[in-house]
């Protein structure tokens, strides 16, 4: 897997005649964690993932892969697997078209999430399966329990708690196609 994300995010970087100097200002990431990155050398987290995905203008799946069976492990202790992707035509919600992912999210007890702000206009819906997730904005989280649903708009920082014991859940993230979805 770290040799893919390294080539896609390669890809992507030249693609946008940006620097590893310079994406790697703009993601907040360091240079030399990047180089390791793209090398193959690196198994990056989620975090460095969607601070990799804002200045490249791309969905997570740009830099993962667009095939169900992706995962990647967070800080916190929360995993991910891609379960779906899908690019949507324009319609009256979404007028120049949207991805939708669709990740499974396993917390173990414990497990504290804060994601990085997504691009503008993207939106998640969190479904929790069992045990009580706390998830939104980081300034105003809601209880998520088994069996219920929150959705929030994600270009801002946001939290992912396991509350009470380990949880499961599915998110669903829809970004407007304002964010490049065809790749280099």
């Amino acid at each position: 897997m770290n040799d893919d994300v390294g080539r896609r995010l390669r890809e992507l970087r030249a693609a946008r005649s940006l620097t590893l100097s310079e994406l790697a200002r703009r993601a907040g990431v360091g240079k030399g964690t990047l180089s390791e990155i793209e090398g193959g050398r690196r198994n990056p987290t989620i975090e460095t993932l969607y601070a990799l995905c804002a200045p490249l203008d791309v969905p997570l799946t740009a830099l993962l892969g667009e095939s169900p069976g992706a995962h990647g492990a967070a800080a916190g202790g929360m995993l991910t697997v891609l379960l779906s992707m899908r690019r949507l035509p324009p319609s009256s919600d979404h007028p120049r078209g949207a991805v939708v992912e669709v990740f499974r999210l396993e917390f173990p007890a414990g497990a504290h999430h804060v994601a990085p702000a997504h691009g503008p206009g993207v939106r998640e819906q969190l479904s929790v399966v069992a045990g009580t997730v706390r998830a939104g904005a980081v300034d105003e989280p809601f209880d998520v329990r088994a069996g219920s649903t929150h959705a929030w708009t994600s270009d801002g920082d946001h939290v992912y708690e396991a509350v009470d014991g380990p949880a499961e859940a599915v998110v669903v993230i829809t970004s407007p196609t304002a964010l490049r979805t065809d790749g280099p």
